[in-house]
């Protein structure tokens, strides 16, 4: 028998039991916007190009530009369309970048955690380290919005053995780092259940562009059609389905990236109504109201 986590069992696709999202909808979507801060000169960082030594000052400046320029016109396309948000926080954004995650504030998006900083990756800490590190970026979150976060997604989607439980015990009802599955999962953990929300790895702008290097006129043909092919499906079999949209403003918001990802979304927001256009923090209340088995 292989190793196991044991924080969920299998089940099938078929034969899962039917509800329906708010609405009637049998698919929701939500944008996950990750507002991210680095360190110059030391760390982990994405890459526009292959490092040099450090500082890597290409790449930081690149990065930079998200904070900077990128997440203002991806808050300007939210805006255009009325769709809503869950923005994945760095907690160094309240010192780097105050005014953009005020912005997010503003329109009333859900704000999730996402560590310190996407220059560290938590998996690598002995647990004393982990556990104050979920607890000083849960802390800067609730100092500034004035409420805890109540979903998790590891920078990197980073995890030790332990971090499902040190999510649950600092008070985290969902997380974002497990991608098995198209629909919510309860996950088992020592502290009480943790529901694993999906998100994205494929409709996913770092591995899209920054990894695979799509175009992008092929990322927002893919967010377009991983959403066509959804609504398909719910359509067939009857079975609700959560799809995810990762963006990172310094990849999405360069003036031609958007250009392209605007036709998509406003595809997506013209089809309200078969779809349910949320957050991740909404899909959790929904969820967590369902009679017991209805999750897998």
């Amino acid at each position: 028998m292989l190793p196991h986590h044991g924080r969920y069992a299998y089940h099938p696709w078929r034969g899962r039991p039917r509800y329906a999202w708010p609405g009637g909808a049998k698919l929701a979507v939500y944008l996950g916007v990750n507002l991210e801060h680095f360190a110059f000169g030391e760390g982990l960082g994405a890459e526009l190009a292959p490092g040099g030594p450090q500082p890597d000052v290409l790449n930081h400046a690149w990065r930079d530009y998200g904070n900077r320029v990128g997440g203002w016109r991806l808050l300007e396309l939210l805006d255009q369309l009325d769709l809503p948000a869950t923005v994945l926080l760095n907690s160094a954004m309240y010192d780097h970048a105050p005014q953009l995650v005020a912005a997010h504030r503003a329109r009333g998006d859900e704000i999730a955690g996402h560590g310190r900083t996407n220059s560290e990756r938590q998996s690598v800490l002995p647990e004393a380290e982990e556990r104050r590190l979920i607890a000083e970026s849960t802390a800067a979150i609730e100092r500034h919005e004035g409420r805890s976060p109540r979903g998790w997604l590891s920078p990197w989607i980073a995890e030790s053995r332990a971090t499902p439980e040190l999510l649950a015990a600092a008070g985290y009802a969902y997380t974002l780092n497990w991608c098995m599955d198209d629909q919510p999962v309860w996950m088992a953990t020592e502290a009480g259940r943790l529901l694993a929300i999906p998100y994205p790895q494929e409709v996913n702008d770092i591995p899209a562009i920054a990894v695979r290097r799509d175009g992008a006129g092929q990322f927002a043909a893919m967010v377009l059609a991983d959403f066509e092919e959804r609504l398909d499906q719910v359509a067939r079999d009857g079975i609700p389905q959560v799809m995810g949209i990762a963006l990172h403003p310094y990849i999405i918001g360069q003036p031609y990236r958007l250009r392209a990802l605007r036709g998509a979304l406003a595809a997506i927001a013209a089809r309200r109504g078969e779809a349910w256009i949320t957050t991740a923090g909404a899909v959790l209340d929904h969820v967590a109201a369902l009679p017991e088995g209805m999750v897998p």
